[in-house]
């Protein structure tokens, strides 16, 4: 019998909740033994192999690219799990949303107190990711199963939920897991 798949993404955001995963430390070892990873940087596997039981969402959308990948995941994973504040709010790059798109590039690539940039050209190559208007949770694009948050969750938070998701059983995580004061 095969393993259950397991697919990991970086979206808009920090990486911390990737380095929640790492930080699960040797019960990584437990986690490879009875599952197989599919697409995720902790991999580097770019494409999805084959359908997931579990996809682990980081960041949130501030981008067309963003957005394809999201939908690439709800397509390919059976759960879907937004793992830490920026894939579950918008978290830090959310706070572009209270200034204009424009004014953003001007501040970035004109005006800003470190720009250096005489001919005062905003980048509109074709290579770059359209931005969004405002930066959006993942669960303002797609069905979201579940809901992690933190900045990032705890290793043990994470480990709690996956190894619950693994065994069909509800998350249970209790208060110690996910207060943050």
């Amino acid at each position: 019998m095969s393993k259950p798949r397991i697919a990991t993404c970086s979206l808009a955001g920090c990486f911390g909740c990737h380095m929640s995963v790492l930080d699960i430390d040797e019960r990584l070892l437990e986690l490879v033994d009875v599952v197989e990873f599919d697409k995720s940087p902790i991999t580097d596997i770019k494409k999805f192999d084959g359908r997931c039981r579990i996809g682990l969402i980081e960041g949130g959308c501030a981008n067309e690219e963003n957005v394809a990948v999201l939908r690439a995941f709800r397509r390919h994973c059976d759960i879907l799990v937004s793992l830490g504040d920026c894939a579950t709010m918008g978290g830090i790059p959310a706070l572009r949303n209270l200034v204009p798109i424009d004014e953003c590039f001007r501040e970035a690539y004109i005006d800003g107190p470190s720009t250096h940039n005489p001919a005062k050209i905003i980048p509109r190559d074709v290579e770059l990711p359209l931005l969004l208007d405002k930066v959006r949770p993942a669960h303002e694009i797609v069905r979201i199963d579940y809901l992690l948050p933190g900045c990032p969750p705890s290793a043990d938070a994470i480990w709690a939920a996956v190894t619950a998701l693994l065994s069909d059983k509800p998350i249970d995580l209790p208060y110690q897991l996910i207060k943050y004061d």
